[in-house]
């Protein structure tokens, strides 16, 4: 019986690659580097700030000026993560079925709580989470469970109880982990070159509403 079901945020609750993307280009920017469209930042938009600096860059988390690199990436995206970021379709309406049936929804994302406490609130939900987890709230990010059962203990709930959606192989891997259903939201940051059917998920979904017939 599913009694909760808690979401990845960036690709699946909302679509944060404007911003995302908007802060890697001011940096290439500066950098005398090639902009790069909302087509290529959107693939690797789940893959944070290394996976965009890699991306846009070439400078991969081995790189020696990777944690300088890093550092700025996140100074721009500290002045614009809010600007554009909104909620993907009919994700309110999927929040108030969820409540209608008594079903309790939270986050778990890898976002840095700075951003995250203040992202959260300013998006709009209709009905706001019974809980949010952020990539370092627990000291480890997916694909760890921690975060997972955390989760699970701040809202009383078992994790084979729980639904977890999300659009990136780390998200499939930490649920199926720690014991719950899993869901690839395909509405959100994936590449083309993906191997999603590789991923550990239960179910995939092309649209939010979709999930209510997996509950």
């Amino acid at each position: 019986m599913t009694e909760a079901v808690l979401f990845d945020l960036d690709g699946t609750l909302a679509d944060t690659a404007l911003d995302l993307g908007g802060a890697l280009n001011t940096l290439l920017r500066r950098h005398n580097l090639p902009e790069k469209s909302i087509a290529e930042i959107r693939p690797v938009a789940s893959h944070g700030a290394s996976g965009l600096i890699l991306m846009g860059a070439g400078i991969s988390k081995d790189h020696p000026e990777h944690a300088r690199w890093r550092q700025e990436y996140l100074a721009e995206y500290e002045r614009c993560f809010d600007h554009e970021t909104v909620l993907f379709d009919d994700i309110n309406r999927l929040i108030a079925e969820l409540d209608k049936r008594g079903i309790k929804w939270g986050i778990i994302t890898n976002k840095p709580h700075t951003f995250t406490h203040r992202l959260v609130p300013k998006l709009g939900f209709s009905i706001p989470p019974a809980v949010v987890v952020s990539g370092d709230t627990c000291g480890e990010a997916k694909p760890s469970t921690k975060p997972m059962f955390y989760a699970c203990e701040q809202i009383g709930v078992k994790p084979e109880n729980c639904i977890y959606v999300g659009d990136a192989e780390r998200d499939m891997q930490a649920g199926r982990n720690a014991g719950m259903k899993t869901v690839l939201a395909d509405w959100g940051y994936i590449a083309a070159e993906d191997q999603t059917g590789e991923w550990p998920h239960d179910a995939r979904i092309d649209t939010p509403l979709e999930l209510l017939a997996h509950l």
